[in-house]
Parts: C-alpha cells; structure tokens; sequence
C-alpha cells in the first residue's frame, strides 16, 4: 500500500511535554516519568543484573526455532526430537549489557494529537527503558534515522555512543525533541525515509550481542525486512511500532486537505464519501496484515504503539508476556488484536 497522506489539520505544534529542552524540560520530563510509570515497572524487572532481554548467561530463559548463524552448541537436542525441528536454548542476561535504541526521527512521527503524538510516545518508550536499564548498571545507545543532525538527507543515521547513567537518558530525551528536530529541519521536505540503511548501520556498528528496539512507524521504503531479520539473528531484537487510530480509518469530517510531511504531497479528499472511507479501511487493513507478517517472519517481538494507548499498561503487558515461553507467546501475541475498521460506519449508521 502506498504511504498515505496526512491531514495538516492534525500535525501537532512542539508538544509541551518535550519542548523546550534546554531549560530543564528534559529532565522534569524524566522526573515525571520516573514518579508515574519507572517506579511501578522496576519491579518487575528480575533481580539487581537480571533483565528481560535475552543473552548470554547461565540460566535457562526460553526455547526458540533454530535460526542460520546460531550456535549449534546452543541446540536442544531433547526439544529437537520432540518437536521434529532444530530449537536453541536462550539464557536470561546475567551481566552488564548494552541496549540500543534504533529510532526513526522522520518527519511522519510527528503525526497525532498536540501532546500525544507518536512522537511523544517514542518520547515516553524511550525515556522509560533507557532509565529501567541504566539503573541496573546496563549501557544504553541510540542510532537517529533523521532528526537535528541529519535532517539534512533522511538516509543518514546519527550515533549516539553507548554510557550508563541518568545524564544519558537526558541526552537521549534531548536528542528526539521536537525543538530539536525542528532547529536543524531544513524547509525542503526530505523525502521517503529508508529505514533499511537505519538497520544496516546497526548491523555494522553493534559489534557485541545487544538489546536492540527498533522504534519506528515502518512507514518507509521497501526492503527493510531483510536487513530487521539479519539484525534479529544476532541481537535481541524488539520492533516497537507507532501508530494512529486515524491511520487505520477516516471519520466523516468532510473535505480535508492533506499533505504528506516526508514527499510534500498535496491531496484533497471528500471525507463524505462513503466508498472512499471503505477503500481507505480496506486498504489500511491489508497493510496492517502485510506489516505485522514482516515482523514475524523477521524474527523480532513486537510492541504496538498508539497515540492513545496508555504507556504504562502497553509497557506491563509487554513485559508479562516477554516472560512467557515461546509456546504461551504464540498463544497470546505480543501485539494487541488488530483494530477494526468498521467503527466509522458503525458512527454513519448510528
């Protein structure tokens, strides 16, 4: 499905839950995060050095299909007779780790409600793992697809180098604010992003086995699905996707002009029409089944992320899960059930 417009009416102004950084935002957003969402998850974390990314260690975590490149050493040969196909044991991390936030700064995350856009959520998941992790004495970095340092070309990613600490989780909220993003954007829109050259330098530049989320709207080009899958076998990979409750279905609001933030676009489209709400829900459902079997078939866990999920609640329920054995996961995804598109005509015959 091609990326679809956005309405202008809707693009948030800087939030002001994440603007104006350089006068002590960043870190009374950090303060507020940690009151309301850091402390109520910290216990579910297991243990001073336990987390619940996968890695090298000594106590048994998980069982998983073999994958190309794994160490045959690793293989269950008891579980491999049972089952009939190759399974590797996972151990739980049990030493210090790094995690790395692959975060895509392009401009169609900025699309949602002043104050909850996807942005803001990238914000808040961001800001809550980075300080759940650094607390517990783990490193924690970041590649910018787009942003202040490379608005310039959508395809250059930006390094933020792995530390530890509550100075690196200020330097993360800092580098992902709106203010921030807007100061360098230059006025050229600056194309479709291509998440697939984010992927490839992780795939350079993570050298030692880590925690990595890839934080992202996967409104992107085509061909990022092999470079997600070669990342997922080697690291611990988490594919947090944004997303929109109007990005999946159009209410009745009449005539609305829209233009597409990345390729600067124009449409205008009557609202009104019926059919046209139904090929648009229609449309949006194929691509969310399309995306959601990439993921799957890329071998990573996925959160979904939307502008009116609670965070704290997507956060627990993702972390319960994670603590399942893969059978028990298969059985309860990691994602939420599809939304349903019918609501607006449901809204036009009431």
């Amino acid at each position: 499905m091609p990326r679809r417009s956005r309405p202008e009416a809707t693009a948030p102004a800087v939030p002001a839950a994440a603007a104006g950084l350089a006068a002590g935002a960043a870190d009374r957003l950090l303060r507020r995060l940690e009151w309301t969402v850091v402390r109520r998850l910290d216990g579910l974390l297991q243990g001073e050095y336990r987390t619940l990314m996968r890695g090298a260690g000594v106590d048994l975590a998980d069982l998983r299909e073999y994958q190309p490149h794994d160490d045959v050493r690793h293989i269950d040969w008891n579980v491999t007779a049972r089952l009939g196909t190759p399974h590797v044991r996972v151990f739980s991390e049990d030493r210090e780790m790094n995690a790395w936030f692959l975060l895509d700064l392009s401009p169609s995350v900025d699309f949602g409600p002043p104050g909850a856009s996807k942005r803001d959520q990238l914000i808040g998941f961001v800001a809550v793992l980075a300080r759940l992790l650094t607390r517990h004495g783990n490193r924690v970095g970041a590649l910018l697809l787009g942003g202040a340092s490379s608005a310039a070309s959508s395809s250059a990613a930006t390094v933020l180098p792995p530390r530890t600490g509550r100075t690196q989780v200020l330097r993360l909220i800092d580098a992902l604010a709106p203010a921030a993003h807007a100061a360098g954007a230059s006025s050229a829109p600056p194309g479709t992003t291509e998440l697939h050259r984010l992927l490839g330098a992780a795939a350079c530049a993570l050298r030692r086995r880590s925690a990595v989320f890839v934080v992202s709207d996967f409104l992107s080009a085509p061909g990022w699905e092999k470079p997600l899958a070669h990342l997922a076998q080697r690291h611990d990979v988490v594919a947090v996707r944004l997303l929109d409750p109007l990005e999946l279905e159009l209410p009745d609001v009449g005539v609305l002009h829209l233009r597409d933030p990345e390729t600067g676009e124009h449409l205008t489209v009557d609202t009104r029409d019926r059919s046209f709400r139904q090929r648009f829900a229609r449309l949006a459902a194929d691509r969310e089944a399309a995306l959601r079997t990439a993921l799957a078939r890329a071998g990573a866990d996925t959160l979904e992320l939307a502008t009116d999920d609670d965070l704290l609640g997507a956060l627990v329920r993702f972390m319960e899960l994670r603590g399942q054995p893969v059978r028990a996961r298969r059985r309860a995804p990691l994602v939420p059930p599809p939304r349903t598109a019918a609501a607006p005509e449901a809204r036009a015959h009431a």
